[in-house]
């Protein structure tokens, strides 16, 4: 099984990259390669899993789950050979909300050797802006993007490649087959009710959106692509998706009765099944955004994975504004928080081989971690490490997968006091032994920086094996500094209490 962490350089050294997209209805993979700057998607590869058909009670039911196992397995055979790093593997609503999801990514890394990672609603939105503002050029017009998919709806509001607002609902084309189209009835009743449930969803976003305004609408993925091509097809608009035409639709839909008597050119036999259920969602958008004439983006979130994994090597990784965001917000100490780092990164390289610690992940954990883990620190002193992880856990931070960000609030929960402190989150075996390493790194770090000394850099030699630990300063260093020598010793004891052993001179 891979790690989480392992990553590779930041220079991209990659001849493709590839982004799969493990989604509620769908699983798709896009392969590109990068020419003078842009990308050049090569193959295109997708199967309708219908993951969230499979959700009962918030557990994936076996048979789901081995249908995304298999797919996954398809996949793997194209990706095989693709180096770390270039490829991203991302999960959306069907997995965030499964409490079996850790038992899927554990099958899931046996199988394909890449990490496999859960992104939250909103970082979702944002990728999929990142995909339509990449493939499209509006100027400087305001666009709102929706996109529908098979168990959450993303809504974003942005101009050029900025996103501005971002939002994720609970409503997807799989969930409301289920709830208002399960027999694959199709009439005016239960549509209406599809609609209205739809619009009381949207009604908690509305007015922020209507009051941050737009100049054009845009649709992505499988309801709105099918929708328009549907309307192009049969000509009934020359602009795209109108209400006039989704009217069209409707009738359409309750003339053929059921979905598997749906006959409309421009729509695939797969999609017939959940086809009603997004008409709903979208007329439910349209009629709530007051939205009179919608387009069709080909880029959305696979695509937005993509520029997202260049990006990350080519100094324009949203992670890193993130940081800097919370550096800011809460008003961290930068210089103390600079020094931790400096001595973090340099403990690391000290013991990384040592202790199997090579991946740059890890180092970005470690430095990420160091520069914000004082950002509990202003709402209160004792409990600052708790308060700090509840920040970081519970904010949306663009740019992290779930367990990227909750790898990083256990960092700042364990960089003071007992070292046994836990999210109850759940990460493998390997990645937990990583986390406890890293975890390590950054409290002696902040030992050596405890008296708060402005340039104070440390000179030091650091050596580790499996769980013995030995650290030595210049002569007479730590003799002067008599509070940092009893801090080490309580951070000895704080390590002995879970297996390690700390020496120090």
């Amino acid at each position: 099984m891979q790690s989480l962490f392992q990553q590779q350089t930041h220079d991209l050294p990659f001849e493709k990259i590839a982004a799969i997209d493990l989604g509620s209805n769908s699983f798709h993979m896009v392969i590109a390669q990068l020419h003078h700057g842009q990308l050049r998607i090569t193959n295109e590869y997708g199967e309708k899993v219908q993951l969230a058909a499979g959700l009962v009670n918030d557990v994936l039911e076996d048979d789901a789950l081995q249908r995304g196992l298999d797919c996954l397995a398809r996949f793997a055979q194209v990706i095989e050979d693709m180096p770390l790093g270039s490829v991203r593997i991302v999960g959306t609503n069907a997995l965030r909300v499964a409490d079996n999801r850790y038992d899927f990514i554990g099958k899931a890394m046996d199988i394909i050797s890449h990490p496999v990672e859960i992104i939250a609603g909103r970082e979702e939105a944002r990728l999929i802006y990142v995909g339509v503002s990449n493939t499209m050029d509006h100027g400087d017009q305001k666009r709102l993007v929706v996109d529908i998919g098979g168990g959450s709806t993303e809504f974003i509001i942005g101009q050029q490649l900025k996103p501005i607002l971002t939002e994720s609902l609970h409503m997807g084309c799989v969930s409301f087959r289920q709830r208002f189209f399960a027999d694959g009835t199709i009439n005016k009743t239960n549509f209406q009710k599809a609609v209205t449930s739809a619009r009381l969803e949207l009604f908690s976003i509305q007015d922020d959106f209507l009051e941050e305004k737009w100049d054009i609408a845009i649709g992505s993925s499988g309801t709105v692509k099918a929708a328009y091509n549907i309307i192009k097809e049969n000509a009934w608009s020359k602009k795209g998706i109108t209400l006039k035409a989704l009217k069209m639709l409707q009738k359409a839909l309750f003339e053929a009765g059921h979905s598997d008597n749906i006959n409309l050119v421009g729509l695939k036999p797969e999609r017939k099944s959940t086809f009603a259920a997004g008409i709903a969602i979208l007329t439910a958008v349209f009629e709530c955004f007051d939205i009179k004439q919608m387009d069709f983006s080909n880029g959305a979130l696979r695509e937005g994975v993509l520029y997202d994994i260049v990006g990350r090597y080519t100094e324009t990784d949203i992670r890193e504004s993130t940081i800097q965001y919370l550096l800011n917000q809460y008003h961290i100490d930068t210089q103390q928080s600079k020094l931790v780092m400096n001595t973090a990164i340099s403990a690391l390289a000290q013991v990384k081989d040592a202790w199997d610690l090579n991946s740059v992940l890890v180092e970005d954990l470690l430095r990420w971690a160091a520069l914000i883990h004082e950002v509990g620190i202003g709402i209160s002193h004792s409990r600052y490490h708790k308060h700090g992880a509840y920040i970081i856990r519970e904010s949306d931070l663009p740019g992290f997968s779930q367990q990227e960000q909750q790898a990083l609030a256990s960092l700042v929960l364990r960089h003071r006091r007992k070292f046994s402190q836990s999210l109850m989150y759940r990460f493998t075996k390997s990645d937990q032994l990583e986390l406890d390493k890293l975890a390590i790194l950054l409290r002696l770090s902040i030992v050596m920086h405890h008296d708060r000394k402005e340039g104070d850099m440390p000179i030091f030699t650091l050596q580790a094996k499996d769980k013995t630990i030995r650290l030595e300063f210049l002569p007479e260093w730590l003799e002067s500094r008599p509070l940092t020598e009893a801090t080490l010793q309580q951070e000895a004891d704080y390590l002995a209490a879970e297996g390690y052993k700390l020496s120090f001179s």
